[in-house]
C-alpha cells in the first residue's frame, strides 16, 4: 500500500487489469472489498443493508459520526445566492480592470457552499469581516482550506487503519498529525462561537431559535454537551463542503468545452424563468436540463473514489461471494458512474442521457448506477440540502453569466488531479453578465 500511492488508483488499475467488478484486497488483517457493479452494490447496501450498516474503527472515523436533525433555512440560502451574484458581478464589472473578468469557478463554488453552511449553522456569512467585494476574508479562506485538508484524508488509506497496533506507537504515514493540525485550525474559528452562543442562551440574551446551532443547543431529547455540539457542527460542515463545488466546477468546465450544452441550459432558464427576474428555488423543479447537467457531473466526475466504508457485522454471502465478518466494503464511485455495461459512451459528458420525456430528473440513483450521495441506513442525511444548493448554484451561474474560455486558450483541460478526483487545475473562466444590470445585487 505504501508503494502504490495513491491507493485508490492502484485499486482501480488492478480491477481494470483483472477485468472484474468486485475485488477483495487484504490490507493488514482487514479484507477490503471494492465493488463497481450496481447489482452487487444494491445487494450490499439495500438487500443486506442491516449487515453492512456499521463503520470501521479508523483514524478518521470520529469525523463521520451521525448528524442530528436539522432544518433547511431557505431565506439564508437565498441571501447567499444573492451574495454570489454580487461577488461575480463585481469581478466582471466593478473590478474588471484588475480581474479582466476572469473568475475562479472553484473558489466561487467553495465560497458559496461554505457561506450557505455557515449561514445555516451560525447565522453569519463570515467568521471575520470578509472582503469588500463580497468574497471570503483570510479567516474564511483558512477555515475552508483546513476543512478540505481534513476531507482529503478521510478518503485516504491510512496504514494504521489496517495495522491498528501501530496507531499507539507511531504516526506511520503522517496522516494523524496533518488531520490534528487541520482540525485545530477549523475549530479555532467555530468553537468560540459555539461557547458564546451557549452562554447567551444560559443568560437569556437569546430566547428564539434562528439557526442550526440554536437547534442543537435546545435539543431536549438528547441534551448534547458543548463538546458534542462542537463535534456535530464540524461533522456537518465537513459533510456539506466538498460535493457541490466539485460538481459545479466539473459541470461548467465540460459545458464550456461543449457550447451546445451550455446554450441548451441557458435556453431552458430563459424559457422557464425569463431574463427579467432571478431564478429562485421554487423554479428548480422545472429546470430538468439544469438538473441533468448536475446529475451528469455527479456520474462522470464524483467527489471521491469511494463512499465511506461499510463493515460487515457477520459472516455473509453477497452475489455468491463469501464476505467475512469485519470486511470493509467500498463502492467505487467512478467504477459505477463510468461502467460501460450501464452507460453508453461513459466517458463523454452528455446530460441528454438523463432526459426521459416528461419525467422529472432527480440527482440520486436508487439503482446505484451512479453514486451522488450515499444511500442505505448510513446514507447522507443532507441529500435535500446538498441537491438544492448544487442545482441553485448551477442555475444562478448559468442564468447570470456567460462563461467562456479566457483569451488565448483553446479548450478547458479536463485532466484529474493525480491524488484525488478534483480537476487538476482550478477552472478559470471569462464571465460576462447576461441579465439587466439592475437584477444584480449591489449590497
Amino acid at each position: 500500500m505504501l508503494r502504490n500511492k495513491p491507493t485508490f488508483r492502484w485499486i482501480h488499475a488492478m480491477m481494470d487489469e483483472m477485468n472484474t467488478k468486485i475485488i477483495c484486497i487484504r490490507l493488514g488483517n482487514v479484507h477490503v472489498i471494492v465493488v463497481s457493479d450496481p447489482k452487487i452494490a444494491c445487494e450490499f447496501l439495500k438487500d443486506k443493508d442491516e449487515i453492512f450498516a456499521s463503520r470501521p474503527d479508523c483514524m478518521s472515523g470520529y469525523l463521520t459520526s451521525g448528524v442530528a436533525r436539522h432544518k433547511l433555512l431557505q431565506s439564508k440560502r437565498k441571501e447567499e445566492a444573492a451574495n454570489l451574484l454580487r461577488y461575480i458581478y463585481n469581478r466582471c464589472e466593478t473590478n474588471v480592470a484588475i480581474t479582466k473578468g476572469i473568475v475562479n469557478v472553484r473558489l466561487i463554488a467553495q465560497q458559496y457552499t461554505s457561506n450557505v453552511i455557515r449561514k445555516i449553522i451560525f447565522g453569519s456569512r463570515y467568521f471575520g469581516k470578509g472582503s469588500v467585494d463580497g468574497g471570503p476574508g483570510d479567516e474564511e479562506m483558512e477555515h475552508v482550506d483546513s476543512c478540505f485538508t481534513i476531507l482529503s484524508y478521510i478518503y485516504a488509506f491510512c496504514v494504521t487503519d489496517y495495522l491498528p497496533w501501530l496507531r499507539w506507537r507511531t504516526d506511520f504515514d503522517g496522516h494523524e498529525k496533518i488531520i490534528r493540525n487541520a482540525m485545530r485550525t477549523a475549530r479555532k474559528y467555530q468553537d468560540p462561537l459555539i461557547d458564546e452562543r451557549i452562554q447567551h442562551w444560559k443568560d437569556g440574551i437569546i430566547v428564539e431559535e434562528d439557526d442550526l446551532l440554536d437547534v442543537f443547543i435546545n435539543l431536549k431529547s438528547t441534551q448534547l454537551t458543548a463538546d458534542e455540539i462542537k463535534i456535530q457542527i464540524l461533522d456537518i460542515m465537513l459533510a456539506s463542503l466538498d460535493n457541490t463545488p466539485n460538481n459545479i466546477e466539473w459541470a461548467i468546465a465540460e459545458m464550456i468545452n461543449e457550447p451546445r450544452i451550455f446554450d441548451k441550459a441557458v435556453h431552458e432558464l430563459d424559457s422557464v424563468v425569463g431574463k427579467d427576474r432571478l431564478v429562485q428555488e421554487s423554479d428548480l423543479a422545472h429546470l430538468n436540463y439544469i438538473k441533468a447537467c448536475v446529475r451528469e457531473a455527479f456520474r462522470l466526475h464524483p467527489i471521491a473514489p469511494f463512499n465511506l466504508p461499510h463493515v460487515s457485522s457477520v459472516n455473509t454471502t453477497v452475489a455468491g461471494y463469501f464476505i467475512p465478518k469485519g470486511s470493509h466494503v467500498l463502492l467505487s464511485r467512478p467504477g459505477l458512474g463510468r461502467n460501460p455495461e450501464v452507460w453508453d459512451d461513459p466517458l463523454t459528458f452528455n446530460p441528454d442521457r438523463h432526459m426521459n420525456g416528461n419525467n422529472k430528473v432527480v440527482l440520486t440513483d436508487h439503482k446505484l448506477q451512479m453514486l451522488s450521495f450515499s444511500t442505505g441506513l448510513r446514507g447522507c442525511p443532507g441529500v435535500l440540502l446538498g441537491t438544492t444548493m448544487t442545482v441553485m448554484l448551477m442555475a444562478r451561474l448559468v442564468q447570470g453569466f456567460t462563461c467562456e474560455l479566457p483569451p488565448n486558450e483553446s479548450h478547458v483541460d479536463l485532466n484529474e488531479n493525480l491524488h484525488n478526483l478534483w480537476k487538476a487545475k482550478p477552472l478559470m473562466a471569462l464571465a460576462k453578465p447576461r441579465l439587466p444590470h439592475h437584477l444584480y445585487p449591489t449590497s
